[in-house]
Protein backbone atom coordinates (compact mmCIF):
# COMPACT_ATOMS: atom_id res chain seq x y z
CA UNK A 1 0.00 0.00 0.00
CA UNK A 2 2.87 2.38 0.77
CA UNK A 3 4.32 1.77 -2.68
CA UNK A 4 0.98 2.52 -4.27
CA UNK A 5 0.59 5.78 -2.32
CA UNK A 6 4.10 6.83 -3.28
CA UNK A 7 3.28 6.21 -6.95
CA UNK A 8 0.17 8.35 -6.64
CA UNK A 9 2.16 11.11 -4.93
CA UNK A 10 4.87 10.98 -7.60
CA UNK A 11 2.28 11.16 -10.39
CA UNK A 12 0.60 14.17 -8.81
CA UNK A 13 3.91 15.98 -8.36
CA UNK A 14 4.94 15.34 -11.94
CA UNK A 15 1.57 16.49 -13.24
CA UNK A 16 1.78 19.74 -11.27
CA UNK A 17 5.20 20.41 -12.77
CA UNK A 18 3.75 20.10 -16.27
CA UNK A 19 1.97 23.42 -16.78
CA UNK A 20 0.54 22.37 -20.14
CA UNK A 21 -1.21 19.41 -18.51
CA UNK A 22 -2.81 21.73 -15.97
CA UNK A 23 -3.96 23.96 -18.83
CA UNK A 24 -5.51 21.15 -20.91
CA UNK A 25 -7.06 19.27 -18.00
CA UNK A 26 -8.43 22.19 -15.92
CA UNK A 27 -8.20 25.61 -17.55
CA UNK A 28 -9.16 24.60 -21.11
CA UNK A 29 -12.48 22.94 -20.16
CA UNK A 30 -13.46 26.03 -18.13
CA UNK A 31 -12.56 28.34 -21.01
CA UNK A 32 -14.56 26.03 -23.30
CA UNK A 33 -17.60 26.29 -21.00
CA UNK A 34 -17.36 30.09 -20.94
CA UNK A 35 -16.98 30.44 -24.70
CA UNK A 36 -19.63 27.89 -25.68
CA UNK A 37 -21.99 29.06 -22.97
CA UNK A 38 -21.68 32.65 -24.09
CA UNK A 39 -22.33 31.67 -27.70
CA UNK A 40 -25.43 29.61 -26.95
CA UNK A 41 -26.83 31.99 -24.37
CA UNK A 42 -26.37 34.91 -26.72
CA UNK A 43 -28.63 32.97 -29.08
CA UNK A 44 -31.38 33.41 -26.47
CA UNK A 45 -31.22 37.16 -27.05
CA UNK A 46 -33.56 37.02 -29.98
CA UNK A 47 -35.05 40.07 -31.64
CA UNK A 48 -38.51 38.95 -30.59
CA UNK A 49 -39.86 37.56 -27.33
CA UNK A 50 -43.15 35.73 -26.87
CA UNK A 51 -45.07 37.42 -24.06
CA UNK A 52 -48.41 36.25 -22.68
CA UNK A 53 -50.82 38.89 -21.35
CA UNK A 54 -53.75 37.89 -19.15
CA UNK A 55 -56.48 40.56 -18.91
CA UNK A 56 -58.46 39.75 -15.77
CA UNK A 57 -59.44 43.42 -15.56
CA UNK A 58 -61.28 45.01 -18.48
CA UNK A 59 -61.01 48.63 -17.36
CA UNK A 60 -59.30 51.62 -18.92
CA UNK A 61 -56.01 51.09 -17.07
CA UNK A 62 -55.70 47.52 -18.32
CA UNK A 63 -56.43 48.63 -21.88
CA UNK A 64 -53.76 51.30 -21.59
CA UNK A 65 -51.21 48.80 -20.29
CA UNK A 66 -52.12 46.38 -23.07
CA UNK A 67 -51.47 49.06 -25.69
CA UNK A 68 -48.17 49.94 -24.02
CA UNK A 69 -46.93 46.34 -24.05
CA UNK A 70 -48.05 45.86 -27.65
CA UNK A 71 -46.07 48.95 -28.66
CA UNK A 72 -42.79 47.25 -27.68
CA UNK A 73 -41.37 46.05 -30.99
CA UNK A 74 -39.49 43.07 -29.52
CA UNK A 75 -42.60 41.73 -27.77
CA UNK A 76 -44.84 39.31 -29.65
CA UNK A 77 -48.00 39.45 -27.57
CA UNK A 78 -50.44 36.63 -26.88
CA UNK A 79 -53.68 36.86 -24.87
CA UNK A 80 -55.40 34.10 -22.97
CA UNK A 81 -56.55 32.84 -19.60
CA UNK A 82 -54.10 32.64 -16.71
CA UNK A 83 -53.88 28.84 -16.69
CA UNK A 84 -53.42 28.66 -20.47
CA UNK A 85 -50.62 31.21 -20.60
CA UNK A 86 -48.78 29.75 -17.61
CA UNK A 87 -48.98 26.33 -19.24
CA UNK A 88 -47.46 27.81 -22.41
CA UNK A 89 -44.68 29.30 -20.27
CA UNK A 90 -43.96 25.90 -18.71
CA UNK A 91 -43.74 24.39 -22.18
CA UNK A 92 -41.16 26.99 -23.18
CA UNK A 93 -43.50 28.81 -25.58
CA UNK A 94 -43.47 32.08 -23.63
CA UNK A 95 -40.62 34.19 -22.25
CA UNK A 96 -42.92 36.13 -19.91
CA UNK A 97 -46.51 36.00 -18.72
CA UNK A 98 -47.96 39.24 -17.34
CA UNK A 99 -51.17 39.19 -15.30
CA UNK A 100 -53.35 42.31 -15.10
CA UNK A 101 -55.45 41.35 -12.05
CA UNK A 102 -59.09 42.02 -11.35
CA UNK A 103 -60.07 45.44 -10.03
CA UNK A 104 -56.79 46.91 -11.35
CA UNK A 105 -58.50 49.99 -12.75
CA UNK A 106 -60.50 50.52 -9.56
CA UNK A 107 -57.38 50.28 -7.42
CA UNK A 108 -55.51 52.81 -9.56
CA UNK A 109 -58.42 55.25 -9.38
CA UNK A 110 -58.39 54.94 -5.58
CA UNK A 111 -54.61 55.51 -5.54
CA UNK A 112 -53.83 52.07 -4.12
CA UNK A 113 -50.60 50.27 -4.99
CA UNK A 114 -51.38 47.15 -7.02
CA UNK A 115 -49.14 44.15 -7.61
CA UNK A 116 -48.73 43.05 -11.24
CA UNK A 117 -47.79 39.34 -11.26
CA UNK A 118 -45.05 38.65 -13.82
CA UNK A 119 -43.94 35.07 -14.46
CA UNK A 120 -40.71 34.32 -16.33
CA UNK A 121 -38.73 31.35 -17.59
CA UNK A 122 -36.11 30.46 -14.97
CA UNK A 123 -33.91 28.88 -17.65
CA UNK A 124 -33.43 32.04 -19.75
CA UNK A 125 -30.96 33.59 -17.34
CA UNK A 126 -29.34 35.84 -19.92
CA UNK A 127 -32.62 37.52 -20.95
CA UNK A 128 -34.61 37.68 -17.72
CA UNK A 129 -32.99 40.83 -16.41
CA UNK A 130 -33.58 42.65 -19.69
CA UNK A 131 -37.22 41.52 -19.97
CA UNK A 132 -38.11 42.32 -16.37
CA UNK A 133 -36.43 45.71 -16.63
CA UNK A 134 -38.46 46.42 -19.77
CA UNK A 135 -41.70 45.49 -17.99
CA UNK A 136 -40.84 47.78 -15.08
CA UNK A 137 -40.05 50.65 -17.43
CA UNK A 138 -43.40 50.22 -19.19
CA UNK A 139 -45.27 50.18 -15.88
CA UNK A 140 -43.41 53.29 -14.71
CA UNK A 141 -44.13 55.08 -17.98
CA UNK A 142 -47.85 54.33 -17.76
CA UNK A 143 -47.90 55.43 -14.11
CA UNK A 144 -46.25 58.75 -14.92
CA UNK A 145 -48.72 59.34 -17.73
CA UNK A 146 -51.74 58.56 -15.54
CA UNK A 147 -50.76 59.85 -12.10
CA UNK A 148 -47.57 61.84 -12.61
CA UNK A 149 -45.50 59.65 -10.30
CA UNK A 150 -44.35 55.99 -10.40
CA UNK A 151 -46.03 54.68 -7.26
CA UNK A 152 -49.12 52.74 -8.32
CA UNK A 153 -47.84 49.55 -9.96
CA UNK A 154 -45.45 47.04 -8.42
CA UNK A 155 -44.21 44.14 -10.54
CA UNK A 156 -44.12 40.89 -8.58
CA UNK A 157 -41.72 38.66 -10.53
CA UNK A 158 -41.91 34.88 -10.09
CA UNK A 159 -39.68 32.32 -11.80
CA UNK A 160 -41.16 29.21 -13.41
CA UNK A 161 -39.14 26.08 -14.20
CA UNK A 162 -40.02 25.23 -17.78
CA UNK A 163 -39.99 21.85 -19.46
CA UNK A 164 -37.64 23.10 -22.15
CA UNK A 165 -34.02 23.29 -21.00
CA UNK A 166 -31.76 26.10 -22.07
CA UNK A 167 -29.01 25.24 -24.52
CA UNK A 168 -26.15 25.53 -22.03
CA UNK A 169 -27.95 23.01 -19.78
CA UNK A 170 -27.87 20.61 -22.74
CA UNK A 171 -24.29 21.23 -23.79
CA UNK A 172 -22.53 21.48 -20.41
CA UNK A 173 -22.75 17.73 -19.62
CA UNK A 174 -21.31 17.09 -23.09
CA UNK A 175 -18.44 19.47 -22.38
CA UNK A 176 -17.79 17.64 -19.11
CA UNK A 177 -17.76 14.30 -20.97
CA UNK A 178 -15.36 15.79 -23.53
CA UNK A 179 -13.07 17.04 -20.75
CA UNK A 180 -13.04 13.58 -19.14
CA UNK A 181 -12.16 12.02 -22.50
CA UNK A 182 -9.26 14.42 -23.02
CA UNK A 183 -8.06 13.87 -19.47
CA UNK A 184 -7.89 10.14 -20.03
CA UNK A 185 -6.55 9.95 -23.57
CA UNK A 186 -3.90 12.68 -23.46
CA UNK A 187 -2.86 11.88 -19.90
CA UNK A 188 -1.71 8.47 -21.08
CA UNK A 189 1.03 10.02 -23.22
CA UNK A 190 3.02 10.32 -20.02
CA UNK A 191 3.59 6.56 -20.10
CA UNK A 192 4.99 6.79 -23.63
CA UNK A 193 7.34 9.54 -22.47
CA UNK A 194 8.47 7.39 -19.53
CA UNK A 195 9.15 4.56 -21.93
CA UNK A 196 11.20 6.78 -24.24
CA UNK A 197 13.27 8.01 -21.29
CA UNK A 198 13.92 4.40 -20.19
CA UNK A 199 12.18 5.01 -16.88
CA UNK A 200 9.74 2.18 -17.52
CA UNK A 201 12.65 -0.13 -18.17
CA UNK A 202 14.06 0.69 -14.75
CA UNK A 203 10.68 0.10 -13.13
CA UNK A 204 10.44 -3.21 -14.95
CA UNK A 205 13.52 -4.39 -13.09
CA UNK A 206 11.72 -3.91 -9.77
CA UNK A 207 9.06 -6.12 -8.15
CA UNK A 208 6.47 -3.45 -8.97
CA UNK A 209 3.42 -5.13 -10.57
CA UNK A 210 2.18 -3.58 -13.80
CA UNK A 211 -1.36 -3.54 -12.44
CA UNK A 212 -0.29 -1.38 -9.49
CA UNK A 213 1.48 1.05 -11.81
CA UNK A 214 -1.63 1.42 -13.99
CA UNK A 215 -3.89 1.68 -10.92
CA UNK A 216 -1.88 4.58 -9.51
CA UNK A 217 -2.13 6.41 -12.82
CA UNK A 218 -5.89 5.83 -12.97
CA UNK A 219 -6.40 7.08 -9.40
CA UNK A 220 -4.59 10.35 -10.12
CA UNK A 221 -6.67 10.98 -13.23
CA UNK A 222 -9.87 10.18 -11.34
CA UNK A 223 -8.97 12.76 -8.72
CA UNK A 224 -8.45 15.24 -11.54
CA UNK A 225 -11.85 14.27 -12.99
CA UNK A 226 -13.60 15.20 -9.74
CA UNK A 227 -11.81 18.56 -9.73
CA UNK A 228 -12.82 19.10 -13.36
CA UNK A 229 -16.45 18.29 -12.58
CA UNK A 230 -16.67 20.66 -9.62
CA UNK A 231 -15.02 23.51 -11.52
CA UNK A 232 -17.04 23.09 -14.74
CA UNK A 233 -20.37 22.81 -12.91
CA UNK A 234 -19.47 25.73 -10.61
CA UNK A 235 -18.66 27.98 -13.56
CA UNK A 236 -21.85 26.89 -15.33
CA UNK A 237 -23.91 27.68 -12.23
CA UNK A 238 -22.23 31.00 -11.39
CA UNK A 239 -22.10 32.41 -14.91
CA UNK A 240 -25.02 30.80 -16.76
CA UNK A 241 -27.35 29.71 -13.97
CA UNK A 242 -27.53 26.01 -14.85
CA UNK A 243 -29.37 23.79 -12.42
CA UNK A 244 -28.33 20.24 -11.60
CA UNK A 245 -31.47 18.16 -11.11
CA UNK A 246 -29.82 14.79 -10.45
CA UNK A 247 -28.35 13.20 -7.35
CA UNK A 248 -24.74 14.30 -6.83
CA UNK A 249 -23.66 10.87 -5.57
CA UNK A 250 -24.93 9.26 -8.78
CA UNK A 251 -23.35 11.98 -10.93
CA UNK A 252 -19.94 11.66 -9.28
CA UNK A 253 -20.13 7.89 -9.61
CA UNK A 254 -20.77 8.23 -13.35
CA UNK A 255 -17.98 10.80 -13.66
CA UNK A 256 -15.53 8.39 -11.99
CA UNK A 257 -16.71 5.56 -14.25
CA UNK A 258 -16.23 7.73 -17.34
CA UNK A 259 -12.83 8.96 -16.17
CA UNK A 260 -11.65 5.43 -15.42
CA UNK A 261 -12.88 4.24 -18.82
CA UNK A 262 -11.03 6.90 -20.81
CA UNK A 263 -7.89 6.74 -18.70
CA UNK A 264 -7.76 3.00 -19.32
CA UNK A 265 -8.44 3.54 -23.02
CA UNK A 266 -5.63 6.07 -23.14
CA UNK A 267 -3.13 3.61 -21.70
CA UNK A 268 -4.44 0.91 -24.00
CA UNK A 269 -3.65 3.11 -27.02
CA UNK A 270 -0.33 4.15 -25.51
CA UNK A 271 0.69 0.51 -25.21
CA UNK A 272 0.42 0.16 -28.99
CA UNK A 273 2.83 2.99 -29.91
CA UNK A 274 6.56 3.45 -29.49
CA UNK A 275 7.05 7.23 -29.52
CA UNK A 276 5.28 10.28 -28.10
CA UNK A 277 4.71 11.66 -31.57
CA UNK A 278 3.00 8.52 -32.84
CA UNK A 279 0.98 8.28 -29.63
CA UNK A 280 -0.19 11.86 -29.92
CA UNK A 281 -1.18 11.32 -33.54
CA UNK A 282 -3.19 8.19 -32.73
CA UNK A 283 -4.96 9.81 -29.79
CA UNK A 284 -5.78 12.95 -31.78
CA UNK A 285 -7.45 10.82 -34.44
CA UNK A 286 -9.42 8.91 -31.80
CA UNK A 287 -10.38 12.16 -30.07
CA UNK A 288 -11.50 13.76 -33.34
CA UNK A 289 -13.76 10.83 -34.22
CA UNK A 290 -15.33 10.69 -30.76
CA UNK A 291 -15.72 14.45 -30.45
CA UNK A 292 -17.78 14.85 -33.62
CA UNK A 293 -19.61 11.51 -33.71
CA UNK A 294 -20.87 11.27 -30.15
CA UNK A 295 -23.66 13.84 -30.41
CA UNK A 296 -21.91 16.48 -28.31
CA UNK A 297 -21.81 19.10 -31.05
CA UNK A 298 -23.68 17.50 -33.96
CA UNK A 299 -27.07 15.93 -33.16
CA UNK A 300 -27.07 12.21 -33.84
CA UNK A 301 -30.51 12.54 -35.47
CA UNK A 302 -29.05 14.40 -38.48
CA UNK A 303 -26.10 12.07 -39.02
CA UNK A 304 -26.11 9.76 -42.06
CA UNK A 305 -27.18 6.18 -41.38
CA UNK A 306 -23.77 4.77 -42.28
CA UNK A 307 -22.25 6.66 -39.34
CA UNK A 308 -24.65 5.26 -36.74
CA UNK A 309 -22.74 1.99 -36.14
CA UNK A 310 -19.67 4.03 -35.16
CA UNK A 311 -21.80 6.36 -33.02
CA UNK A 312 -23.18 3.38 -31.12
CA UNK A 313 -19.75 1.93 -30.47
CA UNK A 314 -17.72 4.87 -29.16
CA UNK A 315 -17.92 5.28 -25.37
CA UNK A 316 -18.21 9.09 -25.43
CA UNK A 317 -21.73 8.74 -26.86
CA UNK A 318 -22.82 6.84 -23.76
CA UNK A 319 -20.96 9.02 -21.24
CA UNK A 320 -22.45 12.23 -22.68
CA UNK A 321 -25.93 10.67 -22.77
CA UNK A 322 -25.87 9.43 -19.19
CA UNK A 323 -24.47 12.73 -17.86
CA UNK A 324 -27.15 14.72 -19.69
CA UNK A 325 -30.05 12.71 -18.33
CA UNK A 326 -28.73 12.52 -14.75
CA UNK A 327 -27.40 16.09 -14.49
CA UNK A 328 -30.04 18.16 -16.28
CA UNK A 329 -32.90 15.76 -17.06
CA UNK A 330 -32.48 15.75 -20.84
CA UNK A 331 -34.47 13.02 -22.58
CA UNK A 332 -32.07 10.08 -22.98
CA UNK A 333 -31.09 8.10 -26.06
CA UNK A 334 -30.28 5.04 -23.95
CA UNK A 335 -31.23 3.93 -20.47
CA UNK A 336 -28.84 4.57 -17.57
CA UNK A 337 -28.27 0.82 -17.31
CA UNK A 338 -27.29 0.57 -20.98
CA UNK A 339 -24.87 3.48 -20.67
CA UNK A 340 -23.25 2.03 -17.57
CA UNK A 341 -22.93 -1.44 -19.11
CA UNK A 342 -21.27 -0.12 -22.28
CA UNK A 343 -18.85 2.10 -20.34
CA UNK A 344 -18.03 -0.76 -17.98
CA UNK A 345 -17.37 -3.03 -20.95
CA UNK A 346 -14.94 -0.52 -22.46
CA UNK A 347 -13.30 -0.12 -19.04
CA UNK A 348 -12.76 -3.87 -18.65
CA UNK A 349 -11.38 -4.41 -22.15
CA UNK A 350 -9.13 -1.36 -21.94
CA UNK A 351 -7.77 -2.34 -18.53
CA UNK A 352 -6.95 -5.86 -19.70
CA UNK A 353 -5.12 -4.61 -22.81
CA UNK A 354 -3.38 -1.72 -21.04
CA UNK A 355 -1.75 -3.99 -18.47
CA UNK A 356 -0.02 -5.87 -21.31
CA UNK A 357 2.23 -2.94 -22.23
CA UNK A 358 5.95 -3.47 -22.61
CA UNK A 359 8.31 -1.91 -20.07
CA UNK A 360 10.91 -1.20 -22.71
Amino acid sequence: MKVFLRLVDANIREMLRERMQIFWFIIFPIVFVLILGTIFNSGDKAMEFDVGLVLEDQGEVSRGLKEAFESVTVFKMYSGAREEELEELKKGNRSLVIILPENLTESVVQGKKTEIPVYYDAGNVSTNQVLLSTVNEILNAVERKMTGSPSVFEANATSVQTEELSQINYFLPGILALALMQLGLFGSLRMVSLRERKILKSLGATPLPRSMFIASEVVVRMIMSVIQTVLIVSVGYAVFGIKIVGNWTVILGLVLLGAATFVSMGYMFASFVKTSDSGQGLIQVVQFVMMFMSGIFIPIEIMPDFMLPVVKVIPLTYLADVLRQTMTGVAPMFSVATNVVVLSGWLFVSLVLSTRFKWE
